[in-house]
């Protein structure tokens, strides 16, 4: 596409830059800023196929459902007179697209896809009817992720919403059950935080909550320190495909006995939280069993009587804090050391374990429901190609 339009017409949702897509075809956000109104930019409308052209590997696409416009670096995709939006998204869904744009790529750091070799990515050639059988079957398990999205998203608000009330705004209920703040109860003065925290709460860190750790890297160079079925090995690359997602099971290499010999991994338990501390800074992830890490973590083991559910919600509330803490000139980056005095008001363990039960629920569910997407998008995965080769037909799928 290179129809254009004014920025003054978009909002944050209509505005799509490299940023707002999301990695490994999870759709897209809202972007964080918009470009000054007197620019323009390139219009996209609804049934458009929008693709980052930037470092490919990472899997941004999203199939319009509004009209918008997009920044330089996002490609537009428009289907042809006999092309369905839909069977045109899914075909440049199939990992092949983006190994085939990396293929064609410029640059090491930062890769770009080379348009003109874009362009010789092979369409399978379906008739009209045929599209439209292969696009209503992948999009019935799209609808399903969608709908499940949804469901997640509305009860991580409501878990944040009760975040809120007990440890932004104090009111934890009290002895009686009722709203701590709200009901009269006492506000002390803190010095050090500048505010006025509860009774019995103490000025902390966020050392307090939980042993902080680091990881390392095996050496590639030995192909043993790496295996198929082995101890899961997490990198920040790795927590950028989990965005949107609580928790977290392993990434895509493992290491072996050998390669946590050689690099002294330190294995972390399950419900140990997971914080990127560079490139960048501010993933973060429940880990839903055993895993270890790569150097670009400072992991929060919750050992000092502070639940993982309430260590997760401390750091995503104070996260723009932590970020400021970071610094660096090619890329941010925060310390174990520096992590350790970030000041928090810290309430008596009694309290955290009330809210961690309090949410249980919410948290099982939502980690249920991350499950049944992952195998669901990993069906989508498989069976995308095998439609389009003709390998499987719509009516064997079904």
């Amino acid at each position: 596409s290179q129809e254009t339009i004014s920025t003054s017409e978009l909002n944050l949702s209509s505005y799509i830059t490299t940023d707002s897509l999301l990695d490994n075809k999870q759709g897209k956000c809202d972007s964080v800023n918009l470009p000054p109104n007197s620019e323009k930019c390139i219009r996209f409308k609804k049934g458009d196929i929008l693709v980052a052209n930037i470092r490919p590997y990472l899997k941004k696409i999203w199939l319009a459902d509004i009209d918008g416009g997009c920044s330089a670096d996002v490609l537009v995709f428009k289907s042809k007179e006999g092309y369905l939006p839909s069977f045109l998204y899914y075909a440049l869904l199939r990992d092949d697209f983006f190994i085939h744009s990396m293929k064609g790529s410029k640059g090491t750091k930062m890769p770009r896809g080379d348009k003109d070799h874009l362009l010789e990515f092979l369409i399978p050639n379906f008739n009209y009817a045929q599209q439209e059988k292969i696009s209503q079957v992948l999009s019935i398990l799209d609808a399903k992720i969608i709908l499940n999205k949804n469901i997640n998203n509305e009860l991580e608000a409501m878990t944040k919403l009760i975040n809120d009330y007990w440890f932004i705004q104090f009111d934890f209920p009290d002895e009686d059950g009722k709203p701590y703040k709200s009901s009269g109860g006492k506000m002390v003065y803190n010095k050090d935080l500048k505010r006025d925290i509860p009774k019995g709460w103490v000025l902390g860190t966020l050392d307090d909550l939980g042993t902080i750790s680091g990881g390392s890297t095996p050496s590639s160079k030995e192909p043993l320190n790496f295996c198929s079925h082995g101890m899961p090995w997490l990198t920040p690359a790795d927590m950028s495909k989990n965005t949107n997602r609580k928790y977290i099971t392993r990434g895509s290499r493992d290491v072996s006995v050998k390669g946590i010999k050689s690099a002294s991994l330190q294995i972390y338990p399950k419900g140990t939280v997971l914080l990127t501390s560079r490139a960048p800074v501010g993933y973060l992830a429940i880990a839903r069993n055993e895993v270890t890490t790569n150097q670009g973590f400072k992991s929060f083991i919750p050992n000092k009587g502070y639940p993982e559910q309430y260590i997760f919600y401390v750091l995503d509330s104070y996260m723009k804090g932590i970020q400021n803490f970071s610094s660096g000139s090619t890329f941010k980056e925060i310390s174990g050391s520096i992590l350790k005095i970030v000041p928090i008001p810290m309430p008596p363990a009694s309290i955290a374990k009330k809210f961690s039960e309090r949410i249980s629920y919410i948290a099982a569910l939502q980690n249920n429901i991350e499950l049944e997407n992952e195998e669901l998008e990993e069906l989508r995965d498989w069976l995308t190609p095998m439609l389009m080769n003709g390998q499987v037909t719509v009516n064997e799928a079904s």
